[in-house]
């Protein structure tokens, strides 16, 4: 009677592995890697969780793309010898020909060195005022009395340039309150609103008024993620309010300050339209005359659509560029900047 005998599975032929430190060890062969329980939801499913959230996003998004993304196929006409009456579609290719005559037009340099200046008044006077207010406010000890100073500061944000160059010239125009007390006095009346050479002064000055306030508020979102125990750890070491914001404040506020300087320096060339076209007549287009203004009069009111285009075309490449590289440099110093450094 034949008998019938089991055999044991065979095994993975273990293999001899030597490991980091020479010694020969036994390995059994591959190891299986373990599935996770976790599936992954379908994108149909995360629609669904999300469609709130999406619904939400639908009225910004919808802006965006009507009045900043698509507007960017214009761009095209900044090629062309555009005329409204022939289109898009039948108006001449003339290449970089726009670009030629625009680098080589006076007003058009004079707009863009009046810009720099101008944006070197605001990055140095205007940038440090909210931090400064926001290290003020954050000081104080009376919540009523932040409460007051914060509504006073926020206000004037919400008000039109219209509105805030009217207040300036009844306040330091011809006819102004303050030339009024100087009349009484006997003094001869001061020009605070026609003056060229003192207008960066008087632009530096409105927007400190208008929107230093509103800026303080990201400084006090930052002031108020600091550990407070910082504070009273350096307190109980003798170390005194100014060696509290030098060495706890500040670096706290650091990254924020980087991420703000890099957006003002990719917005550099955006000193201000409303602003200026306002007070352009006053003080004269020599003192007055920005890029946006520059774009506008050629453009619009002069119909040289295509160098208008140009104009804002070369303006916008610019600004790009300038953020790239300040957001490089962030990375030199440590910082996250804007974009991501890629890990290498």
């Amino acid at each position: 009677m034949n008998s019938t005998t089991e055999q044991a599975p065979v095994l993975p032929e273990a293999r001899r592995v030597p490991d980091r430190a020479g010694v020969t060890v036994r390995s059994s062969g591959p190891k299986k890697r373990k599935r996770s329980n976790v599936q992954k939801q379908s994108f149909r499913a995360r629609l669904r969780s999300d469609k709130q959230m999406l619904l939400m996003m639908l009225p910004g998004v919808a802006f965006l793309l009507l009045f900043f993304y698509i507007p960017i196929l214009g761009n095209v006409i900044a090629f062309q010898d555009y005329q409204p009456y022939l289109g898009i579609g039948d108006s001449l290719w003339v290449g970089w020909q726009n670009f030629v005559d625009l680098f080589g037009n006076p007003d058009f340099i004079h707009a863009f060195w009046n810009t720099l200046y101008l944006a070197a008044w605001q990055l140095v006077f205007l940038f440090p005022v909210p931090l400064v207010l926001a290290l003020i406010v954050d000081s104080l000890i009376s919540t009523r009395v932040r409460r007051i100073f914060q509504s006073i500061a926020y206000l004037p944000h919400f008000l039109s340039w219209v509105l805030v160059i009217a207040f300036f010239q009844q306040m330091l125009g011809g006819a102004g309150f303050v030339n009024n007390v100087l009349r009484d006095w006997g003094m001869e009346p001061i020009p605070f609103m026609t003056n060229p050479e003192t207008f960066p002064v008087l632009v530096v000055v409105q927007m400190i008024w208008k929107d230093a306030g509103w800026a303080m508020i990201i400084f006090l979102a930052a002031l108020a993620s600091i550990d407070a125990s910082l504070y009273e750890a350096a307190a109980a070491d003798g170390a005194g309010r100014w060696r509290r914001m030098w060495h706890i404040t500040l670096p706290g506020l650091r990254p924020v300050i980087v991420l703000l300087l890099i957006l003002r320096i990719g917005d550099i060339l955006s000193v201000g339209f409303e602003q200026f076209i306002l007070q352009r007549d006053a003080v004269g287009a020599g003192a007055a005359e920005v890029l946006d203004t520059f774009t506008y009069y050629t453009g619009v009111v002069g119909g040289g659509w295509s160098s208008g285009a140009a104009a804002g075309l070369a303006k916008g490449i610019v600004s790009a560029l300038l953020i790239y590289g300040a957001n490089k440099l962030a990375h030199r110093f440590g910082e996250d900047g804007i974009f991501a450094q890629r890990v290498r």
